[in-house]
């Protein structure tokens, strides 16, 4: 059965799912129309459903097939980021001001694993293949940390490989690391007063916040290249400058390649904190609300998947698209392709090319080695759970900076439309590849216990850390 053939006959109804799940953009842990949506139509075509997985209620799991067989998951995700609506125009437009939008493409990631699986039962209906599917819908990608909460309620333990995407401006295998992180709350406590009447009286819960800050930042000096820490002042201790305040927050991401790493870096963090609230005589409570692994990169479940994206082939845009991509990109500053082609090793040359065009239509040959790329997912805690790869394909004109309002305008469109449906070819293709070569699978599962007994898995999140649902 011709999987890809599929997928493009049933082009509409996918195209109109990510489109229905791009209107809602909902943060993260509050996406119950993008989850019920992804649900309802997998339910509809015949899987099997467990809603709420991990105490999260739009975390849920689709099952489909004979879990005798081998079982072969598939990840999607479907939360925006805040702030970044946007209409479907190649300049700044928001639908409404301040409002949510698909600045990472979740819209389009979600709904390619979609079509993955469905393709994947046609294959299981017409004995094929034998074996189960399955699709995790999984929340709050964006900093909630939702699969390595799904991981540690063991959710992903029955399945043999899973298999990922992400939208990108280029096409690619993903065999690469990412940054394990914290995310931190850091709560000062102290005195109010008057702040000029009977300002000795009070401890200012707010100069805490800025020491911390301004120790954090000297601290940079000293922390390892790859490594990364930045904040925001979430509760800045209110609005009266006459008072002083007497509690104040900050949120933290603290970043490092492995978790050894980051475990020694926040305790520096951490230190920091605390010689805060003992210069201001505050107090402060430190709460990790959320945790993300490193990857644990998979060689060979990756150079499947690439040996599937040569087999589709890249797609092609029209020239309707073309010139869509050449007036947005207008908006994106030239340091940007400069910079995400440094990311995927490119050299000078290469980005000289890369500025001759505006959508990439090749594919990206095999990183050489194992690279740390500059961000964190909780695809990370997956790959500890089960042999897992990751792809990558163009939705983006080149350049278009990451969490911005030109992949939100790109993403209800021809650009995403056509790398969402490439992306679902591409997983369809690998999943029937590891449900029928035995020899494969074991090799990708090998491969992985291998490396897992070389690095001990320790989840990031502190045990009893429930998942933080009122952080969307």
């Amino acid at each position: 059965m011709d999987l890809t053939a599929w997928i493009e006959s049933n082009r509409s109804m996918f195209i109109e799912l990510s489109n229905e799940v791009w209107g809602y953009a909902e943060l993260g842990y509050k996406e119950f129309e993008s989850s019920k949506t992804l649900e309802d139509a997998l339910e509809e075509a015949g899987f099997k459903l467990e809603r709420g997985v991990a105490d999260i209620p739009t975390a849920f799991v689709a099952s489909y097939g004979d879990a005798d067989g081998p079982v072969i998951g598939i990840l999607g995700e479907f939360d925006a980021l805040p702030g970044l609506s946007q209409d479907c125009v190649p300049y700044r437009k928001p639908l409404e001001s301040g409002a949510p939008g698909h600045g990472c493409g979740h819209n389009l990631l979600g709904v390619a694993g979609l079509a993955a699986v469905m393709a994947i039962k046609q294959a299981i209906d017409s004995g094929e293949v034998k074996g189960m599917i399955k699709y995790y819908g999984c929340p709050a990608e964006e900093g909630g940390a939702g699969k390595a909460f799904m991981a540690n309620a063991g959710v992903f333990n029955d399945s043999d490989i899973c298999l990922t995407w992400h939208p990108d401006t280029f096409n690619g295998t993903l065999y690469a690391n990412f940054l394990a992180n914290y995310r931190v709350t850091f709560k000062f406590r102290g005195k109010t007063a008057h702040a000029a009447a009977d300002p000795f009286n009070g401890r200012s819960a707010l100069d805490a916040v800025e020491l911390m800050n301004v120790g954090v930042n000297y601290l940079r000096e000293h922390m390892i290249p790859d490594a990364r820490v930045h904040y925001v002042t979430i509760n800045g201790g209110g609005m009266a400058p006459n008072v002083v305040p007497d509690f104040a927050e900050s949120l933290y991401s603290v970043r490092a390649p492995r978790t050894d790493q980051l475990d020694a870096l926040f305790e520096r963090v951490k230190a920091i904190a605390h010689g805060a609230a003992m210069m201001t005589s505050t107090e402060v409570e430190i709460n990790v609300i959320s945790g993300m692994s490193n990857m644990l990169p998979n060689e060979t479940v990756n150079e499947v998947l690439h040996s599937k994206l040569i087999e589709v082939g890249a797609p092609k845009f029209n020239e309707e698209e073309h010139a869509f991509a050449r007036e947005l990109s207008k908006s994106i500053p030239p340091e940007s392709l400069e910079t995400s082609a440094y990311v995927y090793g490119l050299d000078s040359k290469a980005v000289a090319e890369l500025k001759k065009i505006v959508l990439y239509e090749d594919i990206l040959p095999p990183f050489k080695s194992e690279v740390v790329l500059p961000g964190s997912t909780d695809v990370g805690d997956v790959s500890w759970v089960v042999p897992t790869g990751q792809i990558f394909t163009t939705c983006w004109a080149l350049g278009s900076p990451g969490h911005s309002w030109q992949i939100v305008s790109q993403g209800k469109m021809g650009i995403g439309q056509r790398g969402m449906l490439y992306a679902g070819k591409v997983m369809a293709l690998s999943a029937l590849e590891f449900m029928q070569n035995k020899t494969i699978r074991e090799k990708a599962i090998e491969e992985f216990k291998q490396k897992r007994a070389a690095a001990k898995y320790i989840s990031p999140i502190p045990a009893g850390t429930k998942p933080p649902l009122s952080i969307g």
